[in-house]
């Protein structure tokens, strides 16, 4: 079978992105696993397929890690997934809907970078009480459509040789938070309202460039921590910055939060499989 595909990144979290809205592509977990295989495949953090809608919104979202697992969201693919199925429609909408296994979501082009309204975050805690080894700070919890562990770290030269893989690695697989595991994020305060973050995505089970869910339960803890009003600008280790925004609904509790940024068409082709 050739399957013809696209490759897009949203600020360096890369992804590979088939059309499968006639539910023609058959793809199994050893099947997505390699093609996200960057020595033998494609290449990418993850595979997003696009399938008809089932419950009134335009589309369908189904993503899937790079080990082939499928995953509940992802914010940057989901900019991706929005980008890329506005050029599927006769002419360029302002505004798509997808479903995904988080809830139903909302893509709006904006100029060149697309904003996507997430689902509401829940099952926050502020310090777990877990911890890592060599790791000196508080591992804070929210779940931002798929599970996060966010620690509050020194910045400069410490936060730039911080062994993301290994304190990451350890936080995804706590006790604490099984038996689902998270995605573990390490964040910087560069000044109110502005935060670096660096993540380790379970699935990719590895740090990348970016992660969109993890930039939005970075931002929500800051706020939660200092008092940083929204938006909260978030810049991530393939160098971009990206935008959150959210309003208050509790003492712990959001709504309407939005991540914004860069969602990019890298190139097409086709491959056997």
């Amino acid at each position: 079978m050739l399957l013809h595909f696209y490759k897009m990144n949203g600020a360096g979290n890369d992804f590979i992105v088939i059309d499968n809205r006639d539910l023609s592509i058959q793809l199994d977990t050893a099947t997505i696993e390699a093609l996200c295989d960057r020595h033998r495949g494609i290449g990418a953090d993850g595979l997003l397929a696009v399938e008809p809608a089932e419950r009134g919104a335009d589309f369908k979202f189904r993503y899937y890690n790079a080990d082939g697992g499928e995953a509940e969201m992802c914010g940057n693919g989901a900019r991706c997934f929005g980008r890329f199925t506005a050029h599927l429609c006769e002419e360029i909408p302002d505004r798509v809907t997808f479903e995904t296994i988080a809830g139903t979501l909302a893509a709006e082009m904006v100029g060149e970078n697309v904003r996507i309204a997430m689902s509401e975050p829940k099952d926050l805690r502020l310090d777990t009480g877990a911890s890592v080894p060599g790791l000196d700070a508080a591992l804070h919890f929210v779940n931002t459509g798929v599970p996060h562990v966010v620690a509050f770290v020194p910045g400069g030269e410490a936060f730039e040789e911080l062994d993301v893989f290994t304190h990451g690695r350890a936080s995804r697989q706590h006790p604490a938070f099984a038996p689902a595991g998270t995605n573990a994020n390490f964040a910087t305060v560069l000044a109110p309202g502005h935060i670096e973050i660096r993540t380790y995505e379970r699935g990719v089970e590895d740090e990348t460039l970016a992660c969109g869910t993890g930039m939005v339960a970075c931002a929500l803890i800051h706020h939660l921590l200092t008092g940083a009003p929204s938006p909260i600008q978030v810049v991530v280790a393939g160098g971009d910055t990206l935008e959150i925004g959210f309003q208050k609904a509790g003492d712990q509790a959001f709504k309407n939060v939005t991540l914004t940024g860069p969602a990019d068409f890298v190139f097409e082709g086709e491959m056997e499989i």
